[in-house]
C-alpha cells in the first residue's frame, strides 16, 4: 500500500472517530445521556452501529472521548533528572506538553465536561481514570525528589509532597480552564497555559516586585 493511501485511510479513521464523539456528546447534551442510544448516534454519522463498536466499544467511551496522555519517557526523564529551581513549574511544563501535543476543540470539550459532570455514572468513571493517571504522576514526582538526594524521607512523606504538588498544578490548570472558556478567548491553548506558568513563577516569588 503507498503511503498516501495509507495517510488517506487513516484521515478517513480520525475523521469517523471525531464523528461518533461529537455526535454522541451532542445527543447526550439535548436528550441526557440514558436516553441515547447507540442506534442514534450511527444514524447521526450515517453508519452502522457495527462501525460504532469497531471505532468506540462503548456509549460511555464515546462520550468520556480519549484518555489525558501521560508524559512521554523523554519527558518523564527531563522532569526527574534535569531539574529546574521549583518542582510545581517543571510539572506543569511536562504536563502541558504532553497535554498541548494534540489540538483540542473548545466547543466539544465544553459540551463534553457538561455531559460527564452532570452525570454520576460518567463522573465517577472521569475520577476513576484520573486518579489512576494522578498515581502514575505522583511516583515520577517521588523518583525526582528521591534523585535530588531526598534519601531521608520516607515514601510516605514523598507521596504527601507529591500529593500537594499534583494539588497544586489541578488548581493552576482549573484557573487556566476558566481563562480559556472566557467568551472572546483567541490565543492558543499553549499560549494560555504558559501564561498560567509564568503567573505561578510570580507568585511563587515575590509578587510585590514590580513587573518588568
Amino acid at each position: 500500500m503507498s503511503p498516501h493511501r495509507a495517510s488517506l485511510r487513516e484521515r478517513k479513521r480520525v475523521a469517523m472517530l471525531e464523528a461518533l464523539e461529537r455526535a454522541a456528546v451532542e445527543l447526550a447534551a439535548e436528550h441526557g445521556y440514558d436516553h441515547v442510544t447507540v442506534e442514534m448516534i450511527s444514524e447521526a454519522c450515517m453508519t452502522s452501529p457495527r462501525t460504532f463498536y469497531n471505532y468506540l466499544g462503548s456509549k460511555e467511551a464515546a462520550i468520556l472521548g480519549p484518555r489525558t496522555p501521560f508524559a512521554s519517557p523523554e519527558q518523564v526523564e527531563r522532569f526527574v533528572h534535569e531539574r529546574g529551581p521549583d518542582v510545581l513549574v517543571d510539572f506543569l511544563s511536562m504536563v502541558i506538553d504532553s497535554l498541548t501535543e494534540t489540538p483540542v476543540d473548545r466547543e466539544l470539550y465544553q459540551l463534553r465536561q457538561r455531559v460527564i459532570y452532570t452525570t454520576p455514572e460518567l463522573s465517577a468513571k472521569r475520577l476513576a481514570i484520573d486518579g489512576e493517571l494522578e498515581a502514575r504522576y505522583r511516583a515520577v514526582i517521588a523518583e525526582r525528589f528521591r534523585a535530588a538526594g531526598r534519601l531521608e524521607a520516607t515514601d510516605a512523606q514523598l507521596d504527601d509532597e507529591a500529593h500537594m504538588v499534583i494539588a497544586l498544578a489541578r488548581g493552576v490548570l482549573t484557573y487556566t480552564a476558566a481563562k480559556w472558556y472566557e467568551p472572546g478567548f483567541d490565543r492558543t491553548v499553549r499560549e494560555l497555559i504558559e501564561d498560567s506558568i509564568e503567573l505561578v513563577k510570580r507568585v511563587l516569588g515575590d509578587p510585590s516586585e514590580p513587573l518588568d
